[in-house]
């Protein structure tokens, strides 16, 4: 402290409250009205909680002056002579008194003792509260005894005394008093004794002892934070001489020179500028000098503690509305905090870069200061534009609660920010640094986690936000313009947008206005009015809330419904359904969606074309929300994870038939990556899945559905067609088939593929014993049997052209669907049927493999019937075939490969009926055979018992049809006498009755 200055203070009188030595205080309000405030005659009108208080403390003070000794360490003081020997003295200090001068209450009040530490005086309070019968002097109960009880203290109705809470000093960090802090009453209290600062010369760093008033009052930050109200007295107290006259004035100045204040403590350059800015007071420009020079700047960047930086910018910027009180009956108007001006001194006195920047690492990029002052103006237009004023619904971007009114003024702040560039990854594959106005908030005024979050968030909405904005206008001014991608206008479009960017996206929106503005300030009002559309739009759309709609379904609910697996997928899912659900607002039952989506409903609606239940889905939006999530599915999660796998080189990446040769790869060693990697649609259990689901929901989509995701249909498919695990191949050929199903005709025709389906699903029949095992040579049957039967169905059933021949004999052209749909059948039916029957017996009977047997038979069955009468060239194998299997000693062992076998007798009959009579001996010779090999057959079980019995009936089912053919071709040249040839049968064996006679007691 500078002696020269001490002298000179204390040349002044002391001034104490008397109603002829002060003048009066009048500020005036936001309208520039003045106020009467209190004069220094007027005394200090305390509350009864500070009156409490007061006499509290008094009596503490008499407790200590009466017992001075203490039987603990902590309580026995060291001090100089001269105040050894005094009373104690307390003091209401510091802002508390500048405050209740303007007629303010305050929840804080600084307590100066003049001969004890504040922690010492602190013990003496909770040993005086200690004793039966004090505390209920005040009203209180005792002293908190717990951390809960010790925060609940702070509440205006706890009678408790909270715990002492030590601060420790920290001179390196400028923090050079120790205080103790506790709660009485409701009100935060710090003890702290009066205190001078000496220095010595290698050190800046002061050395604190005991003070007189006037030292302490010197030491302080600004005169009229300098002023106390001592409780002994009652009375206000002015050391420094000055408080009085510049509050008068409207006047912020240091007690002592300003450069050394600021060199000993750079911290208090920002609470100067807090101070003017909350009280509407200048500067004094001798410390606007020194606030300004680059040593105090260099020492605030450095020497401070970010955290007590950061205090003070946000009690600069936080809160920017009037605090109303009564005293004595008479309404006081006091403006509270003005964010606005403390921007725009530390603008002025050039601290900008001072205080918001990143001390840990060197930045290049220069902040641009000048769109300071730009987007804090346009902030304040907003927050003053009127009920019907235009563009008053900006407004809405800044709401009225303290939190969002600071959030808007750290974004201004951090504005000069906003166009530095993004950060890059320190090393490849890493994350990358946050964005510069996140480093300068978070390491520049250690802002917490969740301001940090909002400026991110914001810094990369930024783009997407001017984008859907500017879209937006443009549609509006343009209605009738083809747009290209989503509709900006649509409620879904822009309500996901709102979920995307999340709860603070007014926030973030107002990061971007401010943005715009502070780089083209010449169009500010043409960029308002966009703004101002964009938020009409999403009133209208009621969306402001979007980010908080509760989806309809949750994802365990969706993966039941779509019968799949759940998975990383549901998520995107979910998204796709809130978009629907954000289409139709007027859909609030769940059961809707889960209706819409279920695959049983799908599958029972392609069977009767009519919906099977009443839902609140009107017939116009039906298939909707399917159509969206079977081109999210195959985009977005199908798509990526066949992209892995070398597609069939047969088609193209758009599922067309490949037309050109491609060059052979070159040699390379058999590849032993893991599947994982190569084919991660496989170790994914949910993709095949979600890709069946897609398939399944085709009928149920819209009729261009298949056209339009052909291209991510068909290359998946024949990707696990081609697989080399049996598994997959026979799913992906009975996913095939679903497709198939779905597809027109002329879909099929224009992409070529019928020949590609037909190559690539015909080899499945080469798949047989003992080579593959049975089971899954039936899997693949089973597989590629439907998908080639709708194939030929699909690819013949387009009418031929009329014949134009010059030859008018010629009935059929090469070309007739017809024909060729028979010769793709009878394809099939050597290649799928003979071939393996050929294979089977050449080294086995049929009963070797019953289960394949039985398998290819029910598969031959719908094969004869498109066959009809074409079937009658193939007489001379299938019949002989057939005879052999129903000949077959160990049949009887295999009931259900008997029944499919007359089954398939039957069809045959029926299909080739005009040339049955030359094979009629062969059909009931083989029909007796097996009647009289189950003769006696009772069957050791229920289950072979009515094997037994279904077999036994279907054999007089193929004596009966054999009969009726047999009378129908009796118009015809070869005649036959069914009755004869009956009984020459029964003569030949008895046990023939109960197959002919039967029949022929039926007449």
């Amino acid at each position: 402290m500078s002696a020269q200055k001490l002298d000179e203070s204390r040349a002044f009188k002391k001034r104490r409250t008397s109603s002829a030595s002060s003048p009066s205080l009048l500020p005036a309000d936001a309208s520039g009205v003045m106020l009467p405030l209190a004069k220094a005659g007027d005394g200090l009108e305390l509350t009864e909680t500070e009156s409490t208080l007061r006499r509290l403390l008094l009596d503490v003070a008499d407790y200590v002056n009466s017992y001075p000794t203490s039987t603990g360490n902590e309580a026995s003081v060291s001090l100089p002579k001269e105040l050894a020997e005094s009373k104690i003295v307390l003091r209401f200090t510091g802002g508390w008194v500048r405050d209740k001068l303007l007629r303010v209450n305050s929840h804080d009040i600084d307590v100066a003792i003049n001969k004890m530490t504040g922690y010492q005086f602190g013990l003496k309070m909770r040993e005086y509260l200690e004793i039966p019968g004090n505390p209920q002097k005040y009203g209180l109960q005792g002293v908190a005894s717990t951390d809960a009880q010790s925060a609940n203290a702070g509440t205006d109705k706890s009678k408790v005394v909270g715990g002492l809470h030590k601060i420790e000093a920290n001179p390196e960090k400028s923090k050079h008093l120790e205080t103790v802090t506790t709660k009485v009453l409701g009100l935060d209290i710090d003890l702290v004794n009066l205190r001078k600062e000496t220095y010595t010369e290698e050190s800046r760093n002061p050395q604190m002892e005991f003070g007189t008033p006037e030292e302490d009052a010197l030491r302080r930050d600004a005169t009229v934070n300098a002023m106390f109200y001592n409780l002994n007295t009652s009375e206000v107290e002015d050391f420094t001489g000055s408080g009085f006259r510049d509050m008068e004035k409207k006047i912020i100045r240091t007690p002592l020179e300003p450069y050394q204040t600021f060199k000993d403590d750079p911290l208090r350059v920002l609470r100067l500028i807090r101070f003017a800015s909350r009280l509407n007071y200048v500067i004094d420009p001798t410390a606007e000098m020194s606030m300004e020079d680059e040593r105090i700047k260099d020492a605030l960047r450095l020497k401070i503690s970010r955290e007590r930086v950061g205090i003070e910018v946000e009690k600069m910027l936080k809160g920017n509305s009037q605090s109303f009180n009564y005293c004595s009956n008479v309404l006081i108007i006091y403006s509270g905090p003005r964010p606005h001006m403390a921007l725009d001194l530390i603008e002025r006195l050039g601290l900008y870069s001072t205080i918001f920047t990143d001390p840990t690492k060197e930045i290049k990029y220069k902040p641009e200061v000048h769109r300071l002052q730009s987007a804090s103006n346009t902030l304040k237009i907003i927050l003053n534009l009127q009920d019907e004023s235009r563009n008053s619904i900006l407004r809405e971007i800044v709401l009225i609660t303290p939190e969002e009114r600071y959030m808007a003024m750290l974004i201004v702040a951090h504005i000069p920010w906003v166009d530095a560039p993004i950060p890059e990854p320190l090393k490849p594959g890493k994350k990358a640094p946050p964005p510069i106005p996140v480093a300068v908030a978070r390491e520049g005024i250690k802002a917490p986690n969740k301001i940090c979050d909002v400026l991110s968030a914001a810094v990369s909405s930024s783009e997407n936000i001017i984008q859907l904005k500017d879209r937006l206008a443009e549609r509006k001014r343009y209605p009738r313009r083809r747009i290209d991608g989503e509709d900006p206008a649509s409620r879904d479009v822009l309500g996901m947008a709102i979920r995307s960017w999340g709860a603070s996206w007014r926030s973030q929106v107002l990061w971007t206005l401010l943005s715009e503005v502070s780089n083209d300030t010449a169009n500010q009002e043409r960029i308002l009015d966009g703004y101002s559309t964009f938020l009409s739009e999403l009133k209208a759309l009621d969306l402001y809330e979007a980010y908080a709609f509760k989806p309809l379904v949750d994802g365990k609910t969706l993966a039941n419904a779509l019968s799949t697996k759940p998975g990383p997928w549901m998520k995107s899912a979910l998204d796709v359904v809130m978009a629907w659900q954000l289409r139709n607002p007027d859909i609030t039952d769940p059961a809707a969606a889960i209706e819409e989506v279920r695959i049983d409903r799908q599958n029972q609606e392609a069977k009767s074309k009519q919906p099977t239940s009443e839902t609140t889905v009107n017939h116009a939006k039906k298939g909707e929300l399917t159509n969206s999530l079977i081109h999210h599915f195959l985009a977005l999660n199908i798509r990526p994870l066949f992209a892995q796998t070398p597609r069939p080189k047969s088609i193209t990446a758009s599922g067309r038939q490949r037309t050109t040769e491609t060059l052979p790869k070159k040699f390379e060693a058999l590849s032993m990556e893991d599947e994982s990697v190569t084919k991660p649609w496989k170790t994914d259990i949910w993709a095949l899945d979600l890709l069946s689901w897609c398939l399944h929901a085709l009928p149920s989509a819209r009729p261009d559905t298949v056209e339009k995701e052909w291209g991510l249909l068909v290359p998946p498919l024949l990707t696990m067609v081609d697989d080399i695990d049996i598994h997959i191949k026979a799913r992906g050929c009975k996913m095939l088939n679903l497709l198939l199903r779905a597809t027109p005709p002329h879909l099929l025709s224009r992409t070529g593929l019928a020949i590609v389906i037909e190559d690539a699903v015909m080899p499945f029949f080469s798949y047989l014993p003992t080579l593959t095992p049975e089971d899954q040579t039936i899997a693949l049957i089973d597989a590629a049997f439907p998908t080639l039967l709708t194939l030929t169905d699909l690819r013949f059933s387009t009418p031929s052209p009329p014949f134009t021949s010059k030859n008018p004999s010629k009935k059929t052209s090469p070309s007739n669907p017809q024909d060729a749909k028979t010769k793709a059948l009878t394809h099939l039916l050597r290649h799928g049927i003979l071939t393996p029957f050929s294979h089977i017996n050449a080294t086995n009977t049929s009963t070797s493999y019953p289960n394949l047997t039985t398998a290819l038979l029910t598969h031959l069955i719908p094969l004869l019937q498109l066959l009809g009468l074409d079937a009658i060239p193939h007489l001379k194998h299938t019949i002989p075939l057939l005879s052999s299997i129903l000949r077959d000693p160990f049949g009887a062992a295999y009931p259900p490969m008997l029944v499919e076998a007359t089954k398939a007798l039957q069809m045959l009959i029926l299909m080739a009926w005009p040339r049955l009579p030359s094979w009629r001996a062969e059909v009931m010779g083989s029909c007796g055979v097996c009647w009289i090999r189950l003769m006696g057959d009772e069957g050791e079980n229920s289950e072979r018992r009515e094997g037994v019995e279904m077999v036994r009936s279907e054999l007089t089912r193929v004596v009966e049809v054999l009969k009726e053919a047999l009378r129908v071709r009796e118009h015809g040249t070869e005649k036959v006498d069914w009755d004869e040839e009956v009984e020459q049968y029964l003569a030949a064996d008895e046990r023939l009755v109960g197959l002919f006679g039967g029949d022929k007691d039926a007449g």
